[in-house]
């Protein structure tokens, strides 16, 4: 099968190398190249991998579909839930598979995790606390992600992820949302070396309730010095379950010693896997014309909570 990837960012270091080791045919293509994306989405190509900014997603996702092409879109999906909603409906009338790149859920620590749940160790799920705290963004320069009116900030780079994680392990929606939103690294220089302002956040400590009467907290700083380990903890009514950078899980259980599943791949890379395993399904549904998840209809929830989010949150 051929994929036609628009992006060269992500799409060029981690989708690519990723379906070239599954087999599949690449073709990668400039986000701002018009004339190149429009000959990709009327080409050959069985899939359009989009992998563009946010504020390119919506014009890239409804090209693709106009060729009849099945498409694979990045999160956040959009700039806000009003163009996630027309992508979702133009997919589902243009007749396409569509998925959203919610690839962590095919992590397999992440998927040990679920396992877990579903089979009741640790009780009723009752709350999800995520911590992640990085230096991702310390001294980078000035681009899309520092600006708010371009999709740009980490509720949607990072926050989507998790969004999409807590309605998965609940297995239902968030009903309602709030917090405090901050921008620790208030400028970074351009090309030139000059100060830009950002409008994005970069920091924020936000809590969600669910229709089950779950919840969950995220904590996340993107422009410290230095980093931490990433953590997530599944707090439940008879154990709870720690999952440390995606690898190290332990379950905890009352009467019981700690159960650790070492999970980490040989290589020590910690998304790859998950990548694989994601775009692995992906090309089985274009195979057999099954429609799985995620999909368009997880990227508009995620969007629509996110919306909510940053009406309602405050910001500092």
């Amino acid at each position: 099968m051929k994929v036609a990837i628009i992006g060269r960012g992500f799409g060029s270091y981690a989708m690519k190398p990723a379906y070239e080791a599954l087999g599949w045919e690449v073709e990668l293509v400039a986000a701002r190249n018009k004339a190149a994306v429009d000959a990709a989405c009327s080409g050959d190509a069985d899939l359009i991998s989009i992998h563009s900014p946010p504020f390119q997603h919506r014009e890239h996702v409804l090209a693709a579909i106009a060729g009849g092409k099945h498409v694979l879109c990045d999160k956040p999906f959009g700039i806000n839930g009003a163009e996630a909603r027309d992508m979702r409906d133009a997919a589902a009338k243009g007749g396409v598979l569509h998925f959203l790149n919610y690839e962590f859920r095919h992590q397999p620590a992440r998927l040990k995790v679920r396992e877990l749940i579903d089979a009741g160790a640790i009780g009723k799920l009752r709350h999800i606390g995520c911590a992640s705290y990085a230096n991702y963004l310390h001294g980078r320069p000035h681009g899309w992600l520092s600006e708010a009116d371009a999709g740009g900030g980490w509720i949607g780079a990072y926050g989507s992820h998790v969004i999409d994680a807590v309605r998965w392990y609940n297995r239902c929606e968030i009903t309602d949302c709030g917090g405090v939103l901050r921008i620790d690294a208030p400028e970074h220089a351009d090309a030139a070396g000059l100060p830009v302002k950002a409008t994005a956040e970069d920091a924020y400590s936000v809590w969600f309730a669910l229709e089950n009467g779950a919840t969950a907290s995220l904590d996340v700083a993107f422009s410290l010095p230095v980093g931490l380990p990433q953590r997530i903890q599944f707090l439940g009514t008879d154990g709870l379950i720690e999952l440390v950078e995606n690898t190290a899980l332990t379950l905890y259980r009352g009467g019981h010693d700690p159960e650790v599943f070492n999970l980490a791949p040989p290589s020590g890379e910690r998304v790859w896997p998950a990548i694989h395993g994601w775009l692995d399904a992906v090309g089985e549904a274009i195979r057999t014309g099954n429609a799985i998840t995620p999909n368009f209809d997880d990227g508009v929830s995620a969007a629509e909570v996110m919306d909510q989010l940053k009406a309602k949150a405050r910001r500092v």
